[in-house]
Parts: C-alpha cells; structure tokens; sequence
C-alpha cells in the first residue's frame, strides 16, 4: 500500500513577486503543478491550500519589530532607512505590496504540511512553495523574508516535541536555519552546497559545526564550482546516510532548492538531472528507516524556471506517491502548451541529454577536493565511531 501523501499548494503563493525582473519566480510552482497534472500525477483529493501563519508562529523565530516593519513596509509606510535595516527595500529584497501577507502564507504552507505529517493525515508532505531559508531573526536575506524551515522546525519542537534532521540540498548554503539552531542539539542541519568562496551567502565552511549545547550537530559540505553528478551524489549518499544514522530523528525536513544545475544562471555547478532523481530518493528511504516514514519537503533555489525547476520538484513528488512513470518522454501537452510562452527551448525528455555540457577540465581534482572536503565534515561522526569500537 503507498503512503498517503499531501500536497500543499495554493495559486495565492505565486504572490509572493518581487517584480517581473526579479529572478526569484514563483510561477515555476504553476509550471510544476501543470507538468504533474498533465500526467495524472497529482489529484485534486491530494491536494491541500496553505493557511496564513500567525504572527505568534512567525515570532517562534523571527523577532516581532521585524514582522511589525514587514507588515509596514507592505503598506508602503515604512522608511526607507528603516527598511534597509531590516534587510528590506534592497536589490536582493525589493519591498512589494502586501508582502507580509504573502510570505506569512509561505510559512503557513510549511506548517500545514508539518501538521498533516505530525498528526499522521499523511506520511509525507510536499509544500514547494517554501524553502526560504536565507531569513534571520530580524533580518531579510537572499530572497527570503520571512524563514518558513525555521519557523517549521521551532514549531515541530514546540508542538511535537520533535527531533529534527534539516537537510539542505539548495547550491546556497542554508544559513539562517543553521544560526537558528547553532546551539540545540535536538536539531540537526546537514547542508550540501557549492564553496562559499564564490557564491552568496559565503559560508558554509566545514568548520561551522554548531555551538555549545549544539556543538556536533551542524554539518556542511561545500562543494567546488564545478562540481559534477558522481562526486556531488558521493557526498550526498555518504553525509545523508552517515549523519541520519549518527542523529536518529524524529523527522525529517529537506529543501530542495533546484539550483545545483548546469542551467542555473546564478551558480556554478555541473549536476544534471541525475541528483534530482536520487535526493528524493535517497531522503524517502532515510525517513522510512528512521522516522517511520515521516518527511516533509520543501522547495528553495530554482533560476531556470523552465527546463530545470518542473522537472526536478516533479521528480519529488513522483518519489513520494512512488510513481514511476517518470522516464523518457514529458508530456507532449505541457511540453507544447508552454513552449509558447518560456523563452528558451523546453526539453522534451525527464533526463538530460549526455551532452549537456562541455567536458569540465579539473574533473578529478574537483572530485578529490571534495572527497577530502566531506571527509572533514563527517570527521567527527567517524571519530567518534572509531573510539567507541577500540
């Protein structure tokens, strides 16, 4: 018998637009959900709208000055000096109407899907509309305002009283959940990223490994631009597996930001659609091994929102229901309904062609690189492995 699965969605989150330059895009969720439809991959019974995040569950996290200038500066009454304080009004942030109203829907989303898996109405949730993880306590950053993974995992603890495995698959590292939980040891983040040494937000390092209490519970594996589909899965496979063993959670809560693609305009990575197959996967069988089955998943990162974003956050879903009618063709409807509107080539195929990209020059100095670099990270899990065994 397959798993019941949610899927949170509402066409109220294409609301959160920054403007029509801005690269971060919500119409790659009507995109994704049409692609799903158009191979009766997704009914309406599976469906299920966000709801608004209260400014009580906001302040789990986000400090209530904070929400208060938000709300104002979606009402255009806000100064500008103040605005930038609070990271809003920036090139990164630009404000918008309303804009509170529909990042609290973002955070609402994600905590519907928590409530629908928590309280066993489903053993998996999927709310692409989240992600956001860039946010601070009483900061914007990076496209995001409010932190709806934050909000979620502070929310978990609070109500379910719920270890958490946060694992962030986005090519920017997750930052603002990392600080959230710098020092809980009931909470454990494992990002995957490229190097900080040139991409937003610049950490991310190894050595970020939690603090205090925490100390242990904080992993980072930055990968080198560059980095291609066999050495990014090594990582992968081997910190997923390793870290989910090592923190036994309750739960477990991935995003899933599709931005590590050789497409992406704001990256320099060389994955294909090949990991966007197996972090679903791979995420699906660690919650079923240790969390009883219990995954929430949310979106994040995704610049080419035609040939990338629908197919990998399809691929999400596919692996939760476990359909797998996902290979070869795309649905020649949704591949010619939309093909007159995006302004680059839509593929015709679920996998990438061999040729997507020139031969990568450092190809074994980079997958070098990053063994060594995952070898750091989990250092302290094998470790402490090796001692307990002696």
């Amino acid at each position: 018998m397959k798993d019941k699965c949610s899927f949170i969605y509402s066409e109220d989150l294409l609301k959160y637009k920054f403007s029509n330059q801005h690269p971060f895009n919500q119409f790659r969720l009507k995109l994704t959900v049409d692609l799903l439809k158009k191979m009766n991959a997704l009914h309406d019974e599976q469906m299920v709208p966000p709801r608004l995040a209260t400014d009580e569950e906001l302040c789990l996290i986000h400090d209530p000055d904070y929400v208060n200038a938000v709300k104002l500066a979606g009402q255009n009454k806000l100064p500008n000096e103040r605005a930038e304080n609070f990271g809003i009004g920036t090139e990164d942030t630009p404000i918008f109407p309303n804009m509170h109203e529909a990042s609290s829907l973002l955070v609402g989303g994600t905590l519907t899907a928590v409530d629908q898996v928590m309280s066993g109405q489903a053993v998996h949730a999927l709310h692409l509309g989240g992600g956001l993880h860039h946010g601070f306590r009483g900061k914007a950053s990076g496209f995001c305002i409010y932190n709806d993974s934050s909000v979620a995992i502070k929310y978990l603890q609070n109500k379910y009283n719920a270890r958490v495995l946060y694992v962030d698959t986005d090519a920017h590292h997750g930052d603002g959940v990392q600080w959230s939980f710098y020092d809980d040891p009931n909470v454990c983040t494992l990002s995957i990223h490229e190097t900080g040494r040139y991409l937003f937000p610049g950490t991310g390092n190894v050595n970020e490994r939690g603090h205090g209490n925490g100390y242990g519970f904080s992993f980072n594996i930055p990968v080198d631009a560059f980095t291609e589909d066999e050495s990014w899965l090594f990582a992968y496979k081997s910190a997923l597996k390793e870290v989910a063993e090592f923190f036994k959670p309750d739960v477990i809560l991935t995003q899933n930001g599709a931005d590590s693609h050789y497409y992406d305009p704001l990256t320099h990575l060389s994955a294909t659609m090949k990991i966007y197959r197996e972090i679903p996967r791979l995420a699906h069988e660690v919650a079923h091994q240790y969390c009883e089955g219990r995954w929430i998943a949310v979106g994040g990162g995704g610049y080419d929102i035609w040939r990338v974003v629908p197919r990998a956050w399809a691929l999400i879903w596919l692996e939760m229901t476990e359909n797998s009618n996902c290979y070869g063709s795309l649905p020649a409807e949704w591949v010619n309904f939309w093909q007159k509107e995006a302004p680059v080539t839509l593929p015709n195929e679920w996998d990438d062609p061999e040729n997507v990209y020139p031969p990568i020059p450092r190809k074994k100095e980079i997958s070098e690189k990053n063994i060594i670099t995952l070898e750091k990270a989990l250092y302290p899990i094998r470790n402490h492995q090796k001692s307990e065994s002696k």
